[in-house]
C-alpha cells in the first residue's frame, strides 16, 4: 500500500525561525503551484489526511478545490513537532545549553519544554498504524518532522537512541515523497 507524504508550501516565516507547531501561513502562490502539481500526479482512489496547521490546511483546501474526488480528514498527529518555547524565536538565539541538552538526550530532551523525540515519534506512528489499518491508499498534507518520521517507520524503527540517527532529508517546499506500508 502506498503512502504520499506531502510537505506543506514554504510558510511564511524569517529563515532561522524556529516554528514547528507555530501556526503560520504559506505562500499563497507556492500553495496553488503545489497543488496543481499534486492533483495532477495523484491517482484516483485515495484518502486524504491532514495537519490542522494552517499551512497544511491551505494547500489541503486548494487540493480538494482541483481535486473534489477527495474527502479529506483533519488529524493532529500530523502536527509538527511542538517546540514549546522554542517557538517564534530565532535558532540562533535559543540558549546554547538547551541545544546541547537536546543533543545529548536527543529521544527524551523536552524542546522548549514541551514535546520530546520519543513522544512525537509515538504520536506519529499510531497514525501510521492507523492508515495501515486502512487498506487504502492514502496522502497525508504535514511537516519535514512528520515526514522524516514516517521514513524511519517504514523502516520498522519506533525509536532512536541519539541525534545522528534522525534522517536529514525530507521534501522541499510543496513536494513530496512516496512510501510503501
Amino acid at each position: 500500500m502506498k503512502l504520499w507524504l506531502v510537505r506543506h508550501a514554504q510558510p511564511l516565516v524569517e529563515p532561522g525561525v524556529c516554528y514547528g507547531a507555530l501556526d503560520v501561513p504559506a505562500d499563497t502562490q507556492a500553495t496553488q503551484d503545489a497543488a496543481r502539481a499534486l492533483a495532477q500526479g495523484l491517482p484516483q482512489g485515495f484518502a486524504l489526511r491532514h495537519s490542522p496547521l494552517q499551512r497544511c490546511e491551505q494547500l489541503t483546501q486548494v487540493l480538494c478545490g482541483l481535486r473534489p474526488d477527495l474527502m479529506p480528514e483533519t488529524d493532529a498527529r500530523l502536527r509538527e513537532m511542538d517546540f514549546g518555547q522554542w517557538e517564534g524565536q530565532r535558532w540562533e538565539t535559543i540558549a546554547r545549553a538547551e541545544l546541547d541538552g537536546w543533543a545529548a538526550a536527543f529521544p527524551t530532551w523536552r524542546c522548549g519544554g514541551a514535546e520530546n523525540v520519543q513522544g512525537f515519534m509515538a504520536r506519529v506512528a499510531t497514525v501510521w498504524d492507523a492508515t495501515r489499518a486502512l487498506q487504502r491508499p492514502t496522502v497525508w498534507i504535514t511537516h519535514a518532522g512528520v515526514i522524516r518520521a514516517a521514513t524511519l517507520l517504514a523502516q520498522g524503527r519506533r525509536t532512536l537512541e541519539r541525534a545522528d540517527e534522525w534522517p536529514k532529508d525530507a521534501p522541499a517546499w510543496g513536494q513530496w515523497c512516496t512510501l510503501e506500508m
